[in-house]
């Protein structure tokens, strides 16, 4: 199906400086890598915290106990993502994509550092919960407004280094993970790490110039853009993009995304610097697979890409999952390939979700997707936590079972929109 029909042409604009140019993307990559460090956060200090609770609370301390909640925390999170990327990916469309940008980003940032103060499982949820409403609508807002910004025949190069920048943030918590050991005693003083983007609010709101293709559309197309996505001619679009997403994200943080805390349990909690390792190692293998993706993407096509990142990441998934019974080298450098298969998609999305929604509605379009996304995501990883129970805690065999669904992603693809070669629907 063919991209849905667009509004009239924006009139050409003044093209932005270099320099300004460079300020939106710059703003734009720090807050996506800010969201990655928020994200990688939580498996670094999820046992540790987790352990520290249930100690307090009288309990004997059981990895069935760790699993469960993690999987109700992530769950939780990737619920208040999907909310939250609806609600800024709306603002954005209503009020700007600089000004929403500013509003998710001091979100997240300060309902994180929060959660220093948290002194039970539940607390700790919902402190996730109302961070990741933050975290939810800066994806869709700053992939909006780089895209938008930048010429097109940049956009492979940058879809590449948004999904990127996100984990070099992953990589930087696991580096100081690394060298500061994250225990029942001093995961507290991590998560506090997690309130300093909020000063990336000062930057955003005083230098970041505004989408000039949103300005335009905003004040030419009737301001309802959540309606106008649910309804025909881009109903079908809005499930699409849906479905696809939902895929990459059940992949990720249904399975994943609990490497380290697998590398945790294979070393008995003897080694704390297993767990940062693990997301390291994982880190830059994601890095090097989002530039991947989005190049890829960009010569082969949208669709034969994404079939091929879905047979890597199966192949690879099933492997480490399957293959792998000890932290050692053997899990490392499974670890790095599964990184790189898996977050491959990152780098394909920020490229593919914007050529399939016009100006005036494609933040509230890629948010909602994205974002209902996660909502299937969370059920995901609750799935986790009950094959983890059922499995006897075993973290291989239950990421076995649901990185699976990425052999549905071999099948539905061929039902999506191949969009190479055309520019930015209006």
């Amino acid at each position: 199906m063919p991209p849905a029909p667009s509004a009239p042409l924006t009139p050409p604009a003044a093209p932005l400086s270099r320099a300004r140019l460079g300020t939106v993307l710059a703003a734009a990559l720090l807050g996506w890598m800010f969201d990655g460090l928020e994200m990688g956060l939580f498996p670094i200090i999820a046992r540790p915290a987790l352990q520290e609770m249930q100690a307090a609370a009288g309990s004997a301390v059981s990895d069935s106990f760790v699993g469960t909640w993690m999987g109700i925390i992530t769950a939780a999170f990737l619920l208040g993502a999907a909310l939250g990327g609806g609600v800024f990916g709306w603002l954005g469309d209503r009020i700007g994509r600089v000004r929403a940008l500013s509003f998710s980003i001091l979100c997240y940032s300060l309902f994180t550092g929060f959660a220093y103060f948290a002194h039970t499982p539940q607390e700790l949820t919902a402190l996730r919960f109302l961070a990741a409403l933050g975290m939810g609508g800066e994806w869709s807002l700053g992939v909006a407004l780089v895209m938008e910004v930048w010429p097109e025949k940049h956009r492979p190069l940058l879809a590449g280094v948004i999904g990127a920048s996100a984990n070099v943030g992953f990589a930087l918590i696991a580096i100081i993970g690394i060298f500061f050991s994250v225990t029942v005693h001093s995961w507290r003083w991590v998560v506090l790490i997690g309130a300093l983007p909020a000063l990336l609010t000062f930057f955003v709101r005083l230098f970041v110039p505004e989408s000039e293709k949103w300005k335009h559309a905003a004040a030419t197309a009737p301001a309802r853009p959540l309606r106008e996505v649910l309804a025909p001619p881009l109903r079908r679009t809005t499930i699409i993009a849906t479905v696809l997403t939902s895929i990459v994200l059940i992949g990720t943080w249904g399975s994943v995304q609990w490497l380290p805390l697998w590398a945790d349990q294979l070393t008995g909690g003897a080694q704390p610097a297993a767990k940062a390792w693990t997301g390291f190692v994982a880190a830059l293998g994601a890095i090097t697979g989002c530039l991947l993706g989005a190049q890829a993407g960009g010569r082969w096509g949208r669709r034969p890409t994404f079939f091929l990142m879905c047979l890597s990441s199966l192949i690879v998934c099933t492997w480490l999952f399957r293959g792998i019974d000890t932290y050692g080298a053997g899990f490392l450098v499974l670890t790095f390939f599964a990184g790189l298969t898996t977050a491959s998609f990152y780098g394909w999305m920020p490229l593919y979700l914007p050529e399939i929604f016009p100006t005036r509605v494609r933040a509230t379009g890629q948010g909602l997707a994205y974002n209902t996304g996660r909502i299937f995501a969370a059920i995901g990883a609750l799935q986790m936590g009950a094959l983890m129970r059922e499995f006897g805690g075993s973290f291989a065999r239950a990421g076995a079972v649901v990185t699976l669904i990425y052999a549905a992603g071999l099948v539905l693809v061929w039902f999506t929109p191949e969009t190479k070669g055309r520019a930015l629907p209006e």
